[in-house]
């Protein structure tokens, strides 16, 4: 089994490509957002370890963990946001391999790992490629002010505070420049799937 490392800004349009990917090359696609979100679900593996970090009072009324209130108490305070990272990030990857683990027993030929923080968290350890997904920075801005409702002070904002095209494309084997044009964008893919 192939493993593609997806990364790129945000507004890039990693999710065309995901969608794209698992469409028209059956890939199985995990996203790490995604899988944040799940392990700290009720019964899941990081579910107790953040309430007795953030306190019971995290927990709805429906037992799973207010994320809004969670990132509230984050925002700004530098010592809890890294006491959740150093939580969850190992999780997320332990729990990212366990199912690459599975489809490649299943018989799967491509697997694609999409993570923000793809090259930081040293996913490109278990990739055998790494593709970056180039947007120019003024249509990923229109993209987050109509697809998220965000302000142009807010997406730029978003945009500033991430790793610099420069470093994506110095650690990229891969990039799809992916500015609007959609069947562009899929001869790209179709281009990068065969160099794997």
């Amino acid at each position: 089994m192939k493993i593609i490392g997806l990364t790129g800004g945000v507004g890039a349009g990693k999710s065309t490509v995901l969608r794209c990917l698992e469409t028209e090359w059956s890939a199985y696609t995990i996203q790490a957002d995604l899988v944040g979100h799940r392990i700290i679900e009720p019964g899941e593996r990081c579910y107790d370890r953040m309430t007795e970090l953030f306190g019971k009072q995290i927990i709805k009324n429906d037992k799973t963990i207010d994320r809004r209130m969670v990132s509230d108490v984050v925002f700004g305070n530098e010592e809890m946001r890294l006491k959740l990272n150093s939580l969850l990030h190992p999780a997320i990857k332990a729990y990212i391999l366990e199912k690459l683990e599975e489809e490649q027993k299943a018989g799967r030929k491509i697997a694609v790992v999409e993570a923000a923080l793809l090259l930081e968290d040293h996913y490109d350890a278990f990739c055998d490629k790494i593709w970056y997904v180039y947007t120019e920075k003024e249509i990923r801005i229109k993209r987050l002010m109509e697809s998220r409702g965000y302000t142009r002070d807010r997406a730029e904002n978003m945009i500033a505070s991430q790793a610099s095209d420069a470093f994506f494309r110095k650690h990229a084997d891969f990039i799809i420049e992916n500015n609007g044009d959609l069947k562009e964008t899929y001869r790209q893919i179709e281009e990068g799937i065969r160099e794997l």
